[in-house]
């Protein structure tokens, strides 16, 4: 049985049965970024393990497609990634689901630059984003909004802690990237030539998102369920109240210590983000239907650019089954 036909209610049963049946911990492992989001958390204060029961493990990557590489080795259970890498791991169908979409990037990526007075001027100018991310992808679209062909941009495929040496050694004009990285190369000199804000407004909106493997969901709905309600409940948490995540709570404090950023950035970055909640995974803005259209979107640009092979849908690659679940 494919498991995006089992029903809300019988990932539900699981999940009681699981609880009523203790037996030995599974092991679920997740594949995470250092991005600043209300998950970050969740994962400081053990949540996940709470909630699940299984034996977490976290394995930290430095982009998207890294995420994507683990998945498909098998070496993960659960991964963030952005819009652009899932549409590149749809593409190749890869055994992989959709199952929270933690919300659209705004201000949390952008391109900043030195020495560049505006679009023109990034014609021969080392720029560096992480190939296959949502930032390369706004670059992309960036560069076609402005009639920029990528030719003309000597274009570098760098990590973000590559990137953010890179930028100190002064061995690059910019980059496309995403908080902590791109606050620290504002605060020494750069300047935002664009933001992923604009690039929605180009037509380009991207997003971030929490997928599974397929086989580890069909055998442990329960987990996936889990996993999916305490990521929503701290959204919902931070959603309700935001300025109780300010520069001296816990919250803040916790979320830098993961993620590196300084703690009086903390309240900043989130407000670089428009997060989705629980109850709002299930709706045809997100999962519900909106998801499978974006990915698409996304896919017919990079098979423009020459990037990717676009399938006709992309529908069997998100599920919101277990948001549905979690909701019960």
């Amino acid at each position: 049985m494919s498991l995006r036909n089992i029903p809300a209610s019988l990932i539900l049963t699981g999940l009681l049965a699981a609880a009523a049946n203790p037996a030995a911990a599974q092991n679920l492992r997740i594949g995470w970024q250092q991005i600043v989001e209300p998950s970050r958390l969740a994962q400081a204060n053990g949540d996940y393990e709470r909630e699940t029961g299984a034996d977490v493990s976290w394995s930290l990557f430095g982009g998207g497609a890294d995420v994507i590489a683990a998945i498909a080795a098998g070496a993960i259970d659960i991964g963030y990634v952005g819009s652009s890498p899932l549409t590149a791991a749809a593409s190749q169908q890869l055994p992989i689901e959709t199952i929270y979409i933690v919300g659209n990037i705004a201000e949390a990526e952008a391109l900043a630059v030195r020495g560049v007075d505006g679009p023109e001027g990034l014609k021969g100018k080392k720029i560096a984003t992480p190939f296959v991310s949502t930032a390369h992808y706004s670059l992309l679209t960036a560069l076609d909004h402005w009639g920029v062909a990528p030719s003309e941009v000597n274009l570098l495929n760098l990590r973000p802690q590559e990137i953010a040496a890179a930028w100190e050694r002064g061995d690059i004009d910019g980059a496309y990237i995403w908080d902590p990285v791109l606050t620290a190369i504002k605060t020494t000199g750069g300047t935002v030539l664009a933001d992923s804000a604009n690039v929605a407004e180009w037509g380009g909106p991207t997003f971030d998102a929490w997928i599974v493997r397929k086989d580890f969901a069909e055998k442990h709905p329960e987990i996936v369920t889990g996993f999916v309600r305490v990521t929503g409940q701290v959204t919902d948490a931070y959603l309700a109240e935001p300025d109780a995540w300010s520069a001296d709570s816990d919250a803040a404090a916790k979320i830098a210590e993961l993620t590196g950023a300084r703690a009086e950035d903390v309240p900043a970055l989130l407000k670089g983000y428009v997060f989705a909640g629980l109850a709002d995974q299930t709706t045809e803005a997100f999962l519900g239907g909106a998801t499978a259209v974006a990915i698409k979107a996304t896919a017919d640009f990079l098979e423009q650019q020459g990037a990717a092979s676009a399938l006709g849908d992309y529908a069997a690659y998100v599920n919101p089954a277990f948001a549905e679940a979690a909701q019960k």
